[in-house]
């Protein structure tokens, strides 16, 4: 069970502390697309998203979007956001996680995923030993099927509340 819980946990991609990132290490934050970064129905960013990034990068981090979904989704926003992206991830598998990191010349210890799921990212980071952040999703609305992986996050999430692993709405650095 605790492959699910997050390194980190904020309300949003707004609330996370980019400066404590900073200074515990890591430089290329791993950003997913759909209900991290905008609402699924969403084709473009917003902007406070791309004042986000805009601040991100000038501080000197790498900033990559790292998603499921395809290329035709996210290059958009990486294109808008002008970050590096990488689609058609399969998270939670470790493949593309490993291919990105060492493309990109980092080190685990310097490497964060930010994602709203437990499944697909947070278990997906742990996997390769690099820091997860979890955020809340930014909306209801979900792609098909995706309601199968958030019936067995409600059952992940209740284990670990009994455990005092993790308790939605309990943020913390």
């Amino acid at each position: 069970m605790e492959r699910y819980v997050p390194d980190i946990y904020q309300k949003s991609i707004h609330t996370i502390n980019y400066d404590s990132l900073l200074s515990r290490g890591i430089k290329c934050l791993l950003f997913d697309l759909d209900n991290t970064i905008a609402p699924i129905d969403a084709k473009l960013p917003s902007k406070e998203v791309k004042i986000l990034f805009k601040e991100l990068k000038e501080k000197g981090f790498k900033v990559v979007i790292f998603s499921n979904s395809p290329k035709v989704r996210v290059k958009p926003f990486s294109d808008e956001l002008q970050v590096e992206s990488c689609s058609n991830a399969k998270k939670p598998s470790s493949k593309k996680f490993l291919s990105v990191i060492k493309i990109l010349g980092y080190n685990f210890s310097e490497v964060a995923i930010v994602g709203d799921s437990m499944i697909d990212d947070i278990s997906g980071g742990n996997g390769v030993g690099i820091t997860t952040i979890l955020v809340n999703r930014l909306s209801k609305r979900e792609f098909p099927f995706a309601w199968l992986k958030r019936k067995y996050e409600r059952r992940i999430v209740k284990k670990l509340r009994n455990k005092d692993l993790f308790t939605r709405g309990r943020y913390y650095e």
